[in-house]
């Protein structure tokens, strides 16, 4: 399994959104149980759909992240396409739709 990269500073997560056609930010906090069980389910589904770029981004070191994407809860799954917002999925997220969203946006966008 692949390890999401980490951004550490809105700068850099305004870079990574804008530097990538489709991207994925998943926004988790430390003490957040949920957020702990689903990054791995997370990882595991984005391992089929390789030209989507992920990150994570943990809003105990970016508090900023939450004013700038009015987040109110954890963790939060933004899709994000040639720099819009395309998907958001907040807290308990049901995989099976999440994945036949990122599918059907792989097979319109790349194939």
């Amino acid at each position: 399994m692949t390890a999401f990269t980490k951004i550490k500073s809105m700068e850099q997560l305004n870079t990574f959104i804008q530097a990538n056609d489709v991207s994925l930010v998943y926004i988790s906090k430390k003490q957040c149980s949920v957020c702990h069980s689903l990054l791995p389910q997370i990882e595991t589904i984005m391992e089929k759909y390789p030209k989507i770029s992920t990150t994570q981004v943990s809003a105990d070191a970016v508090p900023e992240v939450a004013g700038a994407f009015s987040i109110f809860t954890v963790p939060v799954i933004l899709v994000f396409v040639e720099g819009k917002e395309y998907y958001r999925g907040a807290r308990i997220v049901p995989l099976k739709p999440f994945e036949e969203k990122i599918k059907q946006l792989y097979v319109g966008y790349y194939e």
